[in-house]
């Protein structure tokens, strides 16, 4: 294997941009080695690459296994592209029906490993609110969106992810991680999640699923407000207008009528 001896800059962006090419979606998570071996270049050469890649959040290695992924980072580049996401193209009209109805901050957000991130917005009219921009990223077990997305997962894998991935504080021992399980049951059966102030005080976050024709979810609707504004009463509304909204959505991905 030979690098490229030009050292300008044209030469060094096509070695980084065929690093990133060597990840597939059957081979995500690859090792040095097997990424020098696909792109003809030294492991020093790549291991600086994936170095620089990984600062700027293009790539994440894994702890355990050193091996790397692509990374999040990738989604602020890839945000024009984002429009041609079917989910994202099909969710908008209904993301500014609900804020309209609602006069809150409705988002969408899909899962990415380990964390929800959101890739649409439409902010709330009004002078005080929370907004959600692309690329916002929601990481804690009590975030309503990351909810939604646990609630479809496996037990087990709910569980790996809370020992080793999630922040999650308060789920250190077996009652609290059960109580939390049964949080996602609860989750499920309504059709929606709330996060009434756990990761924000000042902010009330409610999710309900997308889901495909296959019944997979695929995304999240997501509902941000300022806490002070919403009432116990109103926020039972309010996340029946979340779970119809993500209902319309699924229902235009070919979702069977719930």
């Amino acid at each position: 294997m030979t690098d490229d001896p030009s050292t300008n800059a044209p030469s060094k962006l096509h070695n980084g941009i065929r690093v990133l090419r060597a990840f597939s979606v059957d081979e995500p998570a690859l090792g040095v080695t097997e990424i020098s071996r696909r792109v003809d270049l030294h492991k020093s050469t790549v291991s600086r690459i994936l170095a620089q890649f990984e600062q700027l959040d293009l790539v994440a290695r894994d702890a355990d296994s050193g091996r790397f992924r692509l990374g999040l980072g990738l989604i602020g580049l890839a945000g024009p592209l984002l429009a041609n996401l079917d989910v994202r193209r099909i969710a908008y009209p209904s993301l500014e029906r609900l804020t309209e109805r609602t006069g809150e901050t409705s988002a969408l957000v899909v899962w990415s490993g380990n964390e929800s991130v959101s890739v649409e917005q439409v902010p709330s009219p009004k002078q005080v609110k929370h907004t959600t921009p692309i690329g916002t990223r929601y990481s804690t077990s009590a975030s309503s969106s990351v909810q939604v997305f646990l609630a479809d997962l496996p037990e087990a894998t709910v569980r790996d992810l809370l020992a080793s991935r999630l922040a999650h504080p308060g789920h250190d021992d077996e009652t609290s991680v059960r109580r939390y399980l049964d949080r996602l049951d609860t989750a499920r059966a309504d059709g929606f999640a709330v996060n009434a102030g756990e990761t924000s005080v000042e902010e009330l976050g409610i999710s309900a699923p997308v889901r495909d024709h296959r019944g997979r979810t695929v995304a999240a609707i997501l509902l941000s407000a300022p806490s002070f504004r919403v009432s116990e009463q109103l926020q039972a509304r309010l996340a029946a207008i979340v779970r119809e909204t993500a209902v319309e959505v699924s229902e235009r991905l070919g979702a069977s009528p719930s």
